[in-house]
């Protein structure tokens, strides 16, 4: 995966293709991809860390997180570049196809 930063335009792109079906938008904010995720409990808050967990290492990209109660609060950087790459984006799909296929969202 593409390990180079993504300039401004390309990141507005990106940030526009991935909100396009997204429920709740991510958003950049300090540099990185954010979002926070609202479940109807603790238990479908941590099914979906458990599945994210497993994407994210496939992927070899792990996510900034945290975890209070039904809230996953999530943050994602290429740490390599310290920026915002491709790699951000591919996780951040994948985030969205855990929640997608779950149904685990309040």
């Amino acid at each position: 995966m593409n390990q180079s930063s993504l300039t401004a335009p390309d990141i507005a792109a990106a940030l526009a293709q991935l909100n396009a079906t997204a429920m709740v938008p991510w958003q950049v904010i300090e540099n990185k991809l954010c979002k926070t995720f609202v479940f109807t409990d603790f238990n479908a808050a941590f099914g979906f860390i458990a599945q994210v967990g497993l994407a994210a290492e496939a992927l070899n990209h792990h996510p900034d997180w945290c975890n209070t109660y039904n809230r996953v609060s999530v943050a994602l950087q290429t740490h390599e570049v310290n920026a915002i790459s491709a790699q951000d984006f591919a996780l951040a799909h994948r985030l969205e196809q855990c929640v997608t296929q779950s149904g685990l969202m309040s």
